[in-house]
């Protein structure tokens, strides 16, 4: 690998961390400070909501910028996000500030990964690429677990005197020591940012156009990547990966809770190991797929589908744990490969930034349309079963017609 990769690794994982912690903290902030629960998932709709409206300046700006020099740039307004949520600003504004600096902060990544790693080495990339990433949510959310605890126990801001704490400018919360600890986090991720400037070497700046940024442009670029045979077959198989996965993300804790009657907590464990299974598949597919062979993934999506309805109908947790990790290993063969291939075909096609804000675009686009029909089919008290089922038809009808096809 090229030298500063695994600085790029160590910085994307360190603010993934802190983004999937934030996000359980802030729902135990929302509750501290009186909000009612339904507040909760608003806060996931203000940090997806950026990747959807600003498709089409986010990746001119990453085109124009040094790559490390943004990604240093977004954590330090992730870290003007924290302090404004601590500040007593709305929550959903602060966490819409973090959203915005993720939303520049994907691009960049990916970008450097593809500018900056030959391509015969791509598919190796984005296997540990997305292995830190999965791991950054697992790890995220049992640090998020862990500094809610410590903000539970009351304990965090008794070693200040009552009268210092009114004369704060701070919100008085028990969070705040947790998310000085995030701060930190995302300071370490900084710092490593800014080491990635041997990773440059090979990358050519776009200079920023005020109508580069018009919107018609974006719809330009997105016309032309669904177009490409290899670009619109790799953009449609990770947009519906990560639909589908957003919905399993809330079925399996659902799941967990109506057929193995565990605890939310213990249902989170369980979560992790579909994303454990997502780890182990996507190194494995590193090992066994070329960019030139990453269509040969395609059939793992079949065997995702056919499994997700089995986990509906498992009461054991004895049979639950294997299958949740198939379940994972499945989706970290079928994105890895298809992931590369998006990458290099996008930044032939467009540009690395520009391709990467259209796939950001589609994917949270899809994200959000998914999570919306799951959570009217709960209204409707729709069974899991049914729900699970499907999927596995969506999938199924997704991915069947590109392998009879080949979509050459």
């Amino acid at each position: 690998m090229p030298k500063g990769f695994y600085f790029l690794i160590g910085a994307q994982f360190a603010s993934g961390l802190a983004d999937n912690a934030l996000i359980i903290l802030g729902i135990y902030f929302l509750q501290e400070q009186g909000y009612p629960g339904w507040w909760a998932p608003m806060l996931k709709f203000s940090l997806t909501v950026s990747y959807v409206l600003l498709a089409s300046v986010v990746g001119p700006v990453s085109d124009a910028f040094p790559k490390h020099q943004l990604m240093a740039w977004m954590n330090a307004l992730k870290v003007a996000g924290i302090f404004l949520l601590l500040l007593g600003c709305q929550p959903l504004l602060a966490f819409a500030v973090v959203g915005l600096a993720a939303s520049l902060y994907a691009p960049s990544k990916y970008g450097l990964v593809t500018e900056a790693v030959p391509s015969h080495l791509l598919v190796r990339a984005n296997a540990w690429l997305e292995s830190s990433m999965v791991l950054s949510v697992v790890l995220g959310i049992a640090l998020g677990g862990g500094l809610t605890a410590l903000a539970a126990s009351h304990q965090t801001l008794s070693f200040l005197p009552q009268d210092g704490l009114s004369q704060l400018p701070f919100v008085v919360t028990q969070t705040l020591p947790s998310m000085l600890i995030l701060l930190g986090v995302y300071l370490l991720s900084g710092v490593m940012n800014l080491g990635l400037g041997r990773l440059q070497k090979r990358v050519v700046k776009v200079p920023l156009q005020f109508k580069t940024l018009h919107p018609q442009v974006f719809w330009t670029s997105n016309r032309q990547l669904w177009r490409d045979p290899l670009g619109g077959m790799s953009l449609y198989v990770t947009t519906l990966y990560w639909g589908v996965g957003a919905v399993m993300q809330f079925a399996v804790l659902l799941w967990a809770q109506q057929s193995l009657g565990l605890a939310l907590q213990q249902g989170a464990y369980l979560q992790s190991l579909v994303a454990f299974g997502v780890i182990v598949g996507a190194i494995w597919a590193g090992r066994q797929f070329k960019l030139h062979s990453a269509r040969e993934a395609l059939p793992w999506g079949i065997g995702l589908a056919v499994l997700l309805p089995a986990i509906a109908l498992i009461s054991q947790v004895e049979l639950a744990v294997p299958l949740l990790l198939a379940v994972g290993f499945a989706g970290g063969m079928l994105l890895v490969p298809m992931n590369a291939l998006l990458q290099r075909r996008g930044m032939q096609v467009l540009s690395t930034g520009r391709s990467i804000a259209v796939q950001g675009f589609n994917e949270n686009l899809c994200v959000l349309l998914m999570l919306a029909a799951y959570s009217a089919m709960l209204a409707f008290e729709l069974p899991l079963l049914y729900i699970m089922v499907l999927l596995s038809v969506l999938l199924v009808a997704g991915m069947l017609p590109l392998l009879l096809l080949r979509w050459r």
